[in-house]
This record gives C-alpha cells, structure tokens and sequence, in this order.
C-alpha cells in the first residue's frame, strides 16, 4: 500500500518530509517514480495521468491538490474510485484574504485614487458607508461562506446565491436560477466563486452584467472560463461595469498585448488568490484516508452528476 504525488516536484518533497513524520509507515512517492504500481492506493495530482486504474490497478481514492477538479479528465477515473477536491485551511484563508482586500480595494475607491495618482491630482472622494455597499457572492461552498462570514464583519451588506438552499448567519442567501435576478440587482459588488461546470462556463457575460446595479464591480476568483472578456470589456468601456479584479484568465496568462493586461479599470494577478498549504493540506489528506479506511464519507468527495 503507498501513495503517490504527482503535482509541483518542490511542494511533493515538503509532503514527503511531512507524510515520513506523521505516517511514517505509508509509502510516499513522487511521480514519476511510483515504485510498484500494484502498490499505489492513493493519488494526489493536479492533473491525473491517463486512465490511471490502468496503470495502478489496485487505486482507491483520487485527490486533487487543489480547490477544483475541472483540471481533471473523470472520463479515465472510473466510477467506483472517489475523487476528492482538496478543502483545507491554507486554501479558505487565502481567499479570504485576496477577496477582502480586493472587496476594499474596489469600496475604498483605490482605482482612482491610483489613477489620481498617476495624473498628480490631490483630491478627496465622499467616503460610502460599509452598511450601504452591497456584495454579493456567486458560490456558498467552504469558500464563499468564509468570505461572506469575513465581509460581513465589515458591515458589508452581504449576500449570497447557490444552486440549493443555504443559511448563514448574517447574509441575505439566495438560490436556483429563479433568484439570480434578484440577487445581481442589489449586489454592488459581485464575486465569483463557482466551480467550473457546464453551466458555469461564460456566465460572467453581458447579459448578467447588465442585470447588476450600473457601475457595480467585478472579483473573479473563480475559473477563467467563466468569463466572456469581450463583454467584461464592453461593460467596462459602457459604464456598467466599474472596476474588475481578476485572478483568473483564460487561457492563462493571457497573450501579450491582450487589452485586459493595460485596461485601467482592471487588475491582474496570475492565479494566486489562495494555494494549498503543505502542512495543513497533508492533515487533510491523512484524515480523509482515516475515514476511507473507516468507511466514513470524505471530506471535499465530489458528486459526479454536478462536476464538484
């Protein structure tokens, strides 16, 4: 029985060094030296190897190193064997910390201020109160429920939606595509923290732009393809849109000279928002493989039929 990494070769030996102190008596290996397939249970990867059962026939569980799995080709992990997206504290506390600042960038008027800055000019803007600037959250898994409990304490007006019900305290949630309407046109501020999915892929378009508030703000910290840049750009450009904060492109990074990378109402970082922490990630993983053994359900399991 062992384990094999098969992600950045830097971060597998910080897991190797933590796998040999907390459970010294499973094998760890680093792709691409697997050892003995037959003896490879365990799978953590950002991007799986093809058809990995036919490599490691006797493979029981699948993780991913990150927060998503839409890297993932499920096509070649058969369906008797678990994939399970990485949620650990390193991750929840990078979000929460890029989403924040990003949040208080756009409500604390830094765009122009930096733009003031450039042109030499030293003037006060009316400071809007917390209470009265509305945010809202695509996305109520780990993540965006860390984020909104977070904004909150602000005094953010604070909402969110998801495909199904939820509760949190203190946020306004709302659910299923017959409240989205409702749910962009009091959010002033809008970030997105869905999952890559059939559904999701080029939802941050014009037709959702226009139905926010004019002059709301865009956070992207969900996954490239969910947005339409042309129509970012035109929504921008028009007004209805006032400053956006992207973490992620598509593709990634965007080719030189691309009008995103100079537009002055948009802010680039290369996908950074959040990362898997060794140390807290390996706590994760080694307690997910408490419960397979146990046969108790595992943390961050995906549902097949919805992608995450």
């Amino acid at each position: 029985m062992a384990f094999l990494y098969k992600a950045d070769p830097a971060r597998g030996a910080q897991w190797a060094k933590l796998f040999a102190e907390k459970a010294p008596d499973l094998p760890f290996h680093i792709w691409p030296d697997h050892g003995d397939p037959a003896a490879i249970r365990y799978l953590a990867a950002w991007q799986p190897p093809a058809n990995p059962t036919l490599t490691f026939p006797n493979l029981e569980v699948v993780f991913s190193v990150g927060a998503g799995i839409d890297q993932f080709d499920l096509s070649g992990v058969p369906a008797h064997v678990p994939v399970v997206r990485m949620i650990e504290p390193g991750i929840v506390e990078g979000m929460v910390e890029y989403v924040t600042q990003a949040a208080l960038t756009i409500h604390r008027d830094l765009f122009d201020y930096g733009l003031q800055q450039q042109q030499q000019v030293w003037r006060e803007m009316p400071l809007k109160p917390a209470a009265q600037r509305r945010i809202g959250v695509l996305g109520l898994g780990v993540l965006g429920t860390a984020v909104l409990e977070r904004l909150r304490l602000f005094g953010f007006a604070c909402a969110g939606w998801s495909r199904s019900p939820r509760e949190i305290e203190g946020v306004e949630c709302y659910a299923g595509e017959g409240s989205l309407d409702a749910f962009l046109a009091r959010t002033d501020i809008l970030v997105c923290l869905l999952p890559l999915t059939s559904a999701t892929r080029g939802l941050l378009d014009a037709s959702l732009f226009a139905r926010l508030p004019r002059g709301a703000s865009l956070i992207q910290t969900g996954r490239g393809p969910q947005l339409n840049q042309p129509d970012l750009l035109a929504a921008l450009d028009s007004g209805q849109l006032l400053n956006a904060i992207l973490d992620v492109t598509d593709p990634e990074p965007l080719p030189p000279g691309h009008p995103l990378w100079t537009h002055p109402r948009v802010r680039i970082t290369p996908h950074i928002a959040s990362a898997t922490r060794p140390d807290t990630a390996v706590d994760v993983v080694l307690d997910n493989l408490r419960r397979h053994r146990e046969g108790l359900p595992m943390l961050g399991q995906i549902d097949r039929t919805r992608g995450y």
